[in-house]
């Protein structure tokens, strides 16, 4: 705001050709320190001038004005306490560090001061700031303020450092118990990575790793120790390696260790981070070694070109080789030459025209007559004859069908198909390009298959068109949707009662909105409000007179709404004699049943009597009736025993047709030879919706 101020009078000062009125140093000095009692941080202060000499006053100005109150803070400290112990005072490193620079020297001049010293501190070079400090502690009656200190925000990590003493200690160190440090008028003192107990004489460890105190970086894990802490790597440092209390890695050497997998017959040389097997022994002449380590033969015969001398064999030995001598034998085919010393090959080719119209080609010890295309060579007539391509190859030379022709063949392909460039294979002809069906084609071989998208369905008549699919009036439709089903093109949707409901996030399920949950109903501060099925209730339930409530449920639970106990007035024999000993008003949300074929447990009473088949006399059996329901006689109680304990089940056992609110009361009488003992009444309000979910 003050930027945008200082823009506003720059402007109009151009406009009117006024000289610009800047800010004085004073002025910036005193914005600085305004900032700094603010709480602002003085190396983001918003310049207030375009002056490079304003904005050092500001910064200047603003760091010493927190100096000065970090020192004034040590100050105050040493005055009180007498202790200049880093975890006395609050803040960041760099800001203990100034309070505790003047706690330290305020503590120097009030020992000057004590002795009767002069305050001008002679023979001490201290510092400008702790000088200052010194002879203002020093001072008798001085209030003056400290000099603030540069702000040094590099965190330091913590020293181990003891708290300077007093050079002569006070009566009440010398018979004091502190466990570490005692700092005057019997106030005891911790060294650094240590607090004071609360017994303000025992020192105990600081656990820098839980304070967050330490200054362990990322990949690194704070492991505290007595007095301090050191950071620990906490990745491995993979195969191969092993950490070193430094947290560097080293090497593993595997072979010294005897952890290598290395054979008897290999030696074992160490590498970083793994290691190598190499054989200890080497094959001869005409071997060579496996993967391990055995030595095998070389077949020379097959390793190198030509072993032997031109009219030699080679015949390999185990580790060498020898060469043999041929003898010469011409078979068909070939004659001797004339120095009889070799065989060579007869150019039946030349002889005469042994293959007529076809070509020849001359073979080693034979010929071949090279047929044109559609014919093959018979090797027993030694003649050309005609292929019939499609009897001799069938099923390989065309996709579809092959009809033979002199010297050759033709292919051709079934319906849905064409011959492709090479003349042999058909190709499916993709009838979808030239869309014949109404909303999707898939093309398949040799044919094609119309489909449509979800919500249609392929017409039966031509099998290409696609109608709307009702899908409310499907056989399945009055399932589709828990209310009402409406058709869309391609789809459909379902809606719920207008009141009470909303939709599932399925899309088909009406869902209960609870009004007591949502805190949309409208009950007053005496009623609870209770949740039906598309609806609420409001209930107001009222101990009848010589009864008084015990327990009623939170106003967003009607399980059990009242509990009403007798109370007899005094002199009130009627109200003594009669049984009735606890009245439980309750309230039930039930559905309208939308195919009732049978009872339907509603309401389960248990009671503390043991179930037993045969009661021994003077044992507690249990009766429950129903003592008021509907016109229609709707519902039943049974008895039935539920883990060895009587329990009485409400059963629904007609139908009905909601809305409809019905009172049922229901009687558990507690009977001993015969008699009832006392009884217990249940009120079931019940509401039963018109909608089935």
């Amino acid at each position: 705001m003050a930027l945008f101020a200082t823009l506003l009078f720059f402007l109009c000062g151009v406009l009117h050709g006024l000289e610009i009125q800047l800010p004085t140093v004073q002025e910036c000095c005193q914005d600085g320190r305004d900032r700094a009692l603010r709480g602002q941080d003085c190396a983001i202060l918003p310049l207030i001038s375009s002056s490079h000499t304003c904005r050092i006053a500001q910064e200047q100005c603003c760091a010493a004005a927190v100096g000065g109150r970090l020192c004034d803070s040590g100050v105050k400290m040493a005055k009180e306490q007498g202790a200049c112990e880093r975890p006395f005072f609050q803040g960041d490193p760099w800001e203990t560090k100034i309070s505790k620079m003047c706690c330290d020297c305020c503590v120097l001049g009030l020992m000057m001061a004590s002795r009767g010293s002069s305050c001008e501190l002679p023979g001490l070079s201290l510092g400008t700031q702790c000088g200052f400090t010194a002879q203002t502690c020093c001072g008798k009656n001085t209030t003056g303020e400290i000099k603030p200190v540069a702000k040094e925000p590099v965190a330091e990590k913590p020293e181990a450092s003891v708290t300077a003493k007093p050079q002569e200690e006070s009566d009440t160190c010398r018979d004091s118990n502190c466990s570490q440090l005692c700092v005057g008028n019997g106030t005891c003192a911790c060294h650094d990575g240590y607090q004071l107990r609360q017994d303000g004489v025992n020192c105990e460890d600081v656990n820098e790793c839980l304070t967050g105190s330490h200054n362990c970086v990322i990949g690194q894990g704070c492991i505290n120790t007595e007095g301090s802490f050191r950071c620990q790597r906490e990745t491995s440092c993979g195969t191969g390696y092993e950490l070193k209390d430094d947290n560097a890695c080293q090497d593993i050497d595997e072979c010294s260790l005897g952890t290598h997998n290395c054979g008897p017959d290999f030696l074992c040389t160490n590498t970083v981070g793994s290691f190598r097997c190499h054989p200890k022994e080497r094959c001869s002449d005409g071997y060579i070694q496996d993967a391990i380590g055995s030595c095998i033969d070389i077949n020379e015969c097959v390793a190198y070109t030509t072993p032997c001398p031109h009219g030699q064999t080679c015949i390999n030995t185990v580790g060498s080789y020898t060469c043999r001598r041929n003898t010469v034998t011409c078979g068909r085919g070939y004659h001797l030459t004339e120095d009889g010393t070799r065989c060579e090959d007869v150019d039946e080719c030349r002889a005469g025209n042994v293959c007529g119209d076809h070509g020849c080609v001359n073979l080693m010890g034979s010929y071949r007559c090279e047929c044109r295309i559609g014919f093959i060579f018979n090797s027993i007539t030694r003649l050309c004859e005609d292929i019939n391509e499609c009897r001799h190859y069938p099923g390989r030379l065309c996709a579809h069908k092959c009809e033979n022709t002199e010297g050759s063949y033709t292919c051709s392909c079934t319906t849905g198909f064409k011959l492709s460039h090479d003349g042999r294979n058909c190709e499916d002809v993709n009838e979808c390009d030239a869309n014949p069906c109404s909303q999707e084609c898939a093309n398949v071989y040799g044919s094609y298959q119309c489909y449509c998208r979800r919500g249609y369905q392929l017409s039966d008549i031509d099998g290409m068109t696609c109608e709307d699919i009702d899908e409310c009036a499907l056989p399945t439709g009055g399932h589709v949707c828990s209310y009402r089903c409406s058709n869309a093109p391609g789809s459909f949707y379902c809606t719920c009662p207008p009141t009470g409901y909303t939709i599932a996030h399925n899309g088909r399920t009406c869902q209960d909105i609870d009004e007591c949950a949502a805190g949309t109903h409208n009950c007053s501060v005496s009623e609870s409000c209770f949740n039906t099925q598309g609806g609420f209730r409001c209930l107001s339930f009222i101990c009848p007179p010589n009864y008084r409530h015990i327990a009623k449920g939170s106003r967003q639970d009607a399980s059990v709404s009242l509990r009403c106990v007798k109370d007899c007035q005094h002199g009130n024999v009627g109200c003594s004699f009669d049984p009735t000993q606890l009245i439980t008003h309750t309230a039930l949300s039930l559905p309208t049943f939308r195919e009732f074929s049978g009872p339907e447990d509603i309401v389960f009473l248990r009671t503390v009597a043991a179930a037993n088949p045969a009661p021994p006399p003077g044992a507690t059996d249990v009766f429950f009736k129903i003592l008021a329901a509907d016109d229609q006689f709707s519902f039943d109680v049974q008895k039935r025993s539920d883990q060895g304990m009587i329990m009485g089940v409400v059963q629904q056992v007609k139908p009905i047709i909601g809305p409809r609110d019905l009172v049922l009361e229901v009687a558990m009488d507690y009977v001993i030879s015969g008699l009832v003992s006392r009884r217990n009444i249940v009120v079931i309000h019940v509401f039963i919706s018109d909608f089935w979910f």
